[in-house]
C-alpha cells in the first residue's frame, strides 16, 4: 500500500475507537473525533479538554459536523503535502497528531488516557491503559472501571454493570456519606453553640461570684470599721471621764496642801516664841487635825473593763459568721444547679446490702445475698456506687442522712480497689467524709481531718468540679459548708461513693436516701 493510500486511511479513524469516523465531528479547537466517541469522554464533567491539545471548554461541546467537501479535500492527492493543504485551510490542528503517524498507538493515545476535573487536583482516569477503550462498565468485585475488552479478559467472571449505573448508586451512598458529614457538621455546630453558652454562663457566675464577694467584704469591712470607731469613742469618753475626776482629785489636794502648809507656819511661828502664856493658849487650837482626807484608798485608773477590745472582735466574729452564712447559702445555690439524678449500681453492692427497685435507698442487711462476684462488686467493705459516672464538668448530689449513727459519702475513682481490704484516701482514689460513733465527723485525707460540726446534719450535699479538682460537702438544711478537697488531680471517671455501714444490731438501720434537689 503506497504512503498516499495509508494517509488517506489513517486520516480519518477516530484517535479515541482507532477506527473510521462514525457521525464524525470537529470541537472548538478543531480536532475531530466520532460524536459519540467525543460525548462519552465528556460525559461525566461540565469542563471537557481536548484529548489531544488538552484545550478547555465548558458545557455542551460545540460540535462541527465534517460535510462531504471538507472529507473529498482531505482525502484528495497533489498540491503539496497534506499538512500544507491543511494549513491553507487554517485546519492545521486536526492533522497536528497524524504527522507522526511511525509512532506507537500508544503515543497516540496518551493525551486521552488522563485528565484533570474541574476545581480538583484528582486525575480523572478516561480511556482503558490497557485496551484504549473508554472505560464504561464498572467491575463491582475490583471496584474498579473497566472496558468492554476487560469484561471479555481480565474480567471476565466478575459481576460487571454499566458505569451510568454504578454512578447512580455511588451518588446515592455519596448522598448518605454527604448527609453524615452534614450531621457531624451539626453537631459540631451545636457543640460550639453549647461551649458559648457555657462561656456566657461562665461569665455570669463569675459577675456574680464577685458582686457576691464585693457584698460579703463590703459588709465585713464596714462592721469592722464600725467596731473600731465604736471601741475608739468608748476608750476616749472613759479616758476623759478618769482625767476629769483626777483633776477633782488634784485640786482637792491642792487646798488641803494650802491648809497644811499655812498651819505648818503657824506652828513654826509659835515654836519659836518666848512668851509661855501665849504658846500655851495658841497651841490646843493648832493641835486639832486638819479637816482632811485619806487619800490611802484613793487611785485613779480608766472606767475600760478588761476584754473590751477582745469583745468588740467578737462581735465582728458574729458579723463575719452571718457574712460567711450568707456566702454558704449563695454558694449552696449555684452548687445545686448541676444537680444529677443519682441511681445506685446493684452491680458494685456489696451482697449485705439492700438496694430499692429505684435505686434511690441503701441499707445493710443481716442476710447474705447469693450474687455473681463479678470484678465491679465491693467485698467484704460494705459499699456501692452511683451509675452516673462523670470524666469532665460540674455534678451535684444529696443524701438524706437522718438516723444514723455511721456513714461514708462521696466520690471514688472508676478503679479503686473493691476486693478485700481498701484504703480509703485520696491517693486510693477516695474523697470522702464519714460519720461514726454518731457525733465523730472525719475528713479521709491522706492525713485524716477531724471536723468540728455546730450541729448534726441530717442531709448532706456532695458537689464536684471535675476541672477545679475540687470535692466539697454541705448540710444542706444548714446551708453550712462541712469540707472541700482542693487542688484534686482527677484523671478517671468518678462515681458517688456510698456506705450505710453496719446495721450494728439496730441502732444505725436507718437507710441512706438519695433525696431529689431542688434547684432554686
Amino acid at each position: 500500500m503506497s504512503s498516499r493510500s495509508l494517509l488517506s486511511e489513517e486520516q480519518f479513524k477516530c484517535s479515541i475507537c482507532l477506527d473510521v469516523f462514525t457521525e464524525s465531528v470537529s470541537i472548538t479547537c478543531g480536532h475531530n473525533f466520532c460524536k459519540a466517541c467525543i460525548a462519552m469522554y465528556c460525559q461525566c464533567d461540565n469542563m471537557c479538554q481536548c484529548p489531544f491539545c488538552m484545550e478547555q471548554f465548558y458545557g455542551e461541546p460545540d460540535f462541527k459536523k465534517l460535510d462531504k467537501q471538507e472529507f473529498e479535500f482531505l482525502a484528495k492527492p497533489g498540491e503539496g503535502s497534506i499538512e500544507h493543504k491543511l494549513t491553507s485551510k487554517n485546519q492545521t490542528k486536526w492533522m497536528n497528531p497524524l504527522v507522526k503517524l511511525t509512532d506507537k498507538k500508544e503515543k497516540l493515545m496518551n493525551p486521552v488516557d488522563k485528565m484533570v476535573s474541574p476545581g480538583n487536583t484528582q486525575v480523572v482516569q478516561k480511556m482503558c491503559k490497557k485496551h484504549h477503550r473508554p472505560l464504561e462498565m464498572f467491575c463491582k468485585r475490583d471496584q474498579t472501571c473497566v472496558c468492554v475488552m476487560c469484561i471479555k479478559t481480565d474480567h471476565e467472571a466478575h459481576y460487571t454493570i454499566p458505569l451510568q449505573e454504578e454512578y447512580k448508586e455511588t451518588k446515592v451512598q455519596l448522598g448518605i456519606e454527604n448527609g453524615g458529614v452534614q450531621h457531624m457538621i451539626q453537631e459540631r455546630l451545636e457543640k460550639v453553640q453549647e461551649i458559648q453558652l457555657s462561656i456566657e454562663i461562665s461569665k455570669s457566675d463569675a459577675e456574680r461570684e464577685i458582686s457576691d464577694s464585693i457584698q460579703a467584704f463590703t459588709a465585713l469591712v464596714h462592721s469592722i470599721e464600725k467596731s473600731q470607731a465604736e471601741l475608739i469613742e468608748v476608750i476616749e469618753e472613759k479616758q476623759k471621764a478618769a482625767e476629769k475626776r483626777a483633776e477633782g482629785f488634784i485640786k482637792d489636794l491642792e487646798q488641803e496642801i494650802t491648809e497644811l502648809k499655812r498651819r505648818s507656819t503657824e506652828l513654826e511661828q509659835l515654836s519659836h516664841t518666848e512668851d509661855h502664856l501665849h504658846l500655851l493658849q495658841s497651841f490646843p487650837s493648832l493641835s486639832t487635825p486638819p479637816h482632811t482626807k485619806d487619800w490611802s484608798e484613793i487611785s485613779v485608773h480608766s472606767d475600760l473593763s478588761i476584754g473590751t477590745a477582745r469583745r468588740a472582735v467578737c462581735q465582728i466574729e458574729d458579723t463575719l459568721v452571718d457574712v460567711l452564712k450568707k456566702l454558704c447559702e449563695a454558694e449552696l445555690r449555684r452548687t445545686r444547679q448541676y444537680a444529677v439524678d443519682v441511681t445506685l449500681d446493684p452491680d458494685t453492692a456489696h451482697p449485705r446490702l439492700r438496694l430499692s427497685d429505684d435505686g434511690k435507698r441503701v441499707k445493710h442487711g443481716y442476710v447474705r445475698k447469693d450474687l455473681p462476684d463479678n470484678p465491679e462488686r465491693f467485698d467484704p467493705v460494705v459499699l456501692v456506687l452511683g451509675k452516673q459516672g462523670l470524666s469532665s464538668g460540674r455534678f451535684y448530689y444529696e443524701v438524706q442522712v437522718e438516723g444514723k449513727t455511721e456513714w461514708d459519702l462521696g466520690v471514688a475513682r472508676e478503679s479503686i480497689n473493691r476486693k478485700g481490704e481498701v484504703t480509703v484516701s485520696p491517693e486510693k482514689g477516695h474523697w470522702t467524709i464519714w460519720l461514726r460513733n454518731g457525733s465523730e465527723y472525719m475528713a479521709l485525707t491522706d492525713t485524716p481531718v477531724l471536723l468540728s460540726l455546730k450541729q448534726k446534719p441530717q442531709k448532706v450535699g456532695v458537689f464536684v468540679d471535675y476541672e477545679d479538682g475540687q470535692v466539697s460537702f454541705y448540710d444542706v438544711e444548714a446551708t453550712f459548708h462541712i469540707y472541700s478537697y482542693t487542688g484534686c488531680t482527677f484523671t478517671e471517671k468518678l462515681y458517688p461513693y456510698l456506705s450505710p455501714c453496719l446495721n450494728d444490731e439496730g441502732t444505725n438501720s436507718a437507710p441512706l436516701i438519695i433525696t431529689p434537689v431542688q434547684k432554686s
